[in-house]
């Protein structure tokens, strides 16, 4: 009698969140659904940088040519209805290509500022790592502080401002490498490896049903900028516990203190979890972060901010190695 009345008033566990993120959700699925109308597979280089739109932080992305870094970048652009811009970084690119330029206009007999194409809301610079130094500092304002100074004028950038930039891990012919506070800059460093054979059959076979079709009428855009902003501001709200702050400081904390690193990642990586573990458990309908969020994005945000010893750079170890390492030492709290 007694197991017939457990059974009954038995009930799974069940939460509601504090949160209403089914808005969010369904716009990211969309998102989604839209890419997987041309890209095949790189599910994680798609999760990434949605990721990085609802933090609010810039992404790397890093790949040989031709594994679909730069299409998918600008086919997630059109799937939001902002302002979007392409460049190509070269050698010889200066600053004012980037961020415009004073034109004296006859007719007022003054200077006018013409906006370049940095002024934009999405942008995608192909090839980073080509530009000298100049453009790289002009670049690194316009990411850190999101506002650019021409003749002593400070002009804002127009939220939402992001930058997705790709660099080629192989050629090195012609490339100038980024310094570490320009890297400390971008929240993720997305790594794009080769598709499956399975993804590549399929790749083709997307192909060839195109024809000469333009990928880009494709693509539907899903998301607006109040949205973006809107989401945005869910994304501070979701909750996270102080033992799982104190789990994000350890981790970061050790790489300062790692015998295979020469230099450990700055507080801004910390930040950059916590907002970024935020970003993942709202796309997975969670009002609240989990150690599992923390894990999987800690690679991507830490990769780039921390750099070998020489010893153990020789030795063939990665960074990713080493943080991976680290992770499994940190007790995981409960």
């Amino acid at each position: 009698m007694e197991e017939s009345q457990q059974g009954e008033d038995y009930r799974p566990l069940e939460f509601k969140n504090r949160i209403d993120l089914s808005q969010l959700q369904e716009s990211v699925a969309q998102i989604k659904t839209e890419l997987g109308r041309v890209i095949i597979g790189q599910q994680e280089m798609i999760e990434l940088l949605i990721i990085s739109i609802l933090a609010n932080g810039h992404s790397l992305i890093e790949g040989v040519p031709g594994v679909a870094k730069t299409v998918t970048a600008k086919l997630l652009a059109k799937t939001m209805n902002v302002g979007f811009s392409r460049i190509q970084f070269t050698p010889d690119l200066m600053p004012s290509d980037i961020l415009g330029t004073s034109i004296f206009n006859v007719k007022t007999s003054e200077f006018e500022f013409k906006k370049g194409p940095l002024f934009s809301n999405i942008i995608l610079i192909d090839e980073i790592n080509r530009a000298p130094a100049k453009t790289q500092a002009a670049l690194f304002e316009a990411m850190a502080e999101r506002q650019i100074t021409m003749d002593g004028l400070t002009y804002e950038m127009s939220p939402p401002f992001l930058v997705f930039a790709t660099q080629n891990p192989i050629e090195q012919e012609g490339t100038y490498r980024l310094p570490e506070a320009q890297l400390d800059r971008f929240l993720f460093k997305i790594k794009v490896n080769y598709p499956s054979l399975e993804e590549e059959i399929e790749i083709l076979e997307s192909k060839h049903r195109q024809k000469n079709k333009n990928l880009e009428s494709l693509i539907t855009s899903v998301l607006s900028a109040d949205q973006i902003a809107s989401y945005q501001e869910v994304i501070k709200e979701i909750i996270i516990e102080d033992n799982l702050m104190k789990y994000i400081a350890g981790i970061v904390h050790n790489t300062r203190n790692n015998a295979n690193l020469y230099l450990g990642a700055s507080p801004r990586a910390s930040i950059a979890i916590m907002d970024a573990s935020k970003a993942l458990a709202a796309i997975n309908g969670r009002d609240f972060v989990t150690p599992d969020d923390i894990k999987k994005v800690a690679t991507p945000i830490l990769g780039h901010r921390v750099i070998l010893t020489p010893e153990r750079e020789m030795e063939g170890f990665t960074p990713d190695k080493v943080i991976k390492q680290i992770m499994e030492t940190i007790e995981i709290p409960r």
